[in-house]
């Protein structure tokens, strides 16, 4: 009855919080992303960081994936935006095929990893686009290149930047990780998920047992603490980029508290859909985010 007391309060934070993408690294078959396309950038501490180009013209779209995800979870969009866009689809440090050798997986350095792969492409301006704990990533990377980011686009997520998580709930939300990580992880993703019967559903879940704790633990850490500090919606403070969320109706958005912290942000919803709407419904999601980009190239 404990363990069924702390996942209820888990999920309930999740719903509150929005997710945070925890998803374990995928499995490689059944990728649409060509391997002769890999390419590495080195981050500020020395990590190699894979990415992924397709396409040549057009705005540059930088792709970041959530927590223990990697590039394969954008698959679905690749075939989409190549033809009007230049994309390049990342593996943060700790997940995919980029290294792991980090002692403490902070949303600052992956911001590093964003800002070393926007160095190596040449990109003078681009569009980030963030997906759940991503699009905290993104917004470190735009803190770290102003000059280049002309807006983010966060994907299930920023529901409120002003959530003031507690040490405590910080916790409960954390223990059962620690305790069984894989039947912990279950637990956790399966409140991400409409109770579809999508096939996506039980691979997303029994490949997020795949993720390495070790990563994946200071990676929560890391994406949950600024919500502790009030570091979140101080870091959206600083920024003067726009911002449109294409968020699912799985959680409720608090547009007005966002923009208390965010100068220029837009809402776009999708009813019906969940966490991982890029996978499940790639047909009303891809649409969706490319109005999303053209409301930050109108800007």
């Amino acid at each position: 009855m404990k363990q069924h007391r702390i996942y209820r309060i888990l999920l309930s934070i999740v719903i509150l919080l929005g997710g945070f993408g925890l998803l374990p690294v995928l499995a490689k078959e059944g990728s649409n992303l060509n391997a002769q396309t890999v390419k590495i950038a080195t981050s500020a501490d020395g990590t190699a960081i894979n990415y992924y180009e397709h396409g040549k013209e057009g705005t540059t779209l930088v792709f970041v994936h959530g927590w223990s995800c990697d590039a394969n979870y954008w698959r679905e969009q690749v075939e989409y935006f190549k033809k009007k866009y230049y994309i390049v689809i990342i593996d943060l440090a700790g997940h995919g095929r980029s290294g792991s050798e980090r002692e403490n997986y902070t949303m600052e350095a992956f911001g590093q990893d964003v800002l070393a792969v926007v160095e190596s492409i040449k990109a003078d301006k681009v569009v980030l686009i963030g997906h759940s704990m991503g699009a905290l990533v993104i917004a470190h990377a735009a803190r770290l290149m102003p000059e280049k980011v002309i807006g983010l686009v966060a994907v299930d997520d920023l529901q409120n930047v002003e959530y003031p998580l507690g040490e405590e709930q910080f916790k409960e939300m954390t223990t059962p990780l620690k305790e069984d990580f894989k039947q912990g992880v279950r637990g956790f993703v399966t409140g991400m998920l409409r109770s579809d019967k999508s096939k996506v559903n039980e691979w997303v879940i029994n490949d997020m047992s795949l993720a390495d704790p070790r990563v994946a633990l200071s990676a929560m850490n890391g994406s949950l603490v600024g919500y502790i500090t009030g570091d979140v919606s101080r870091l959206f403070d600083k920024l003067n980029v726009r911002v449109v969320a294409v968020n699912s109706d799985l959680w409720p958005t608090d547009v007005q508290a966002n923009r208390r912290h965010i100068k220029d942000f837009e809402l776009i919803a999708l009813a019906g859909l969940d966490h991982f709407m890029m996978l499940k419904a790639p047909e009303r999601f891809n649409p969706a985010l490319e109005q999303a980009v053209k409301l930050i190239l109108l800007n």
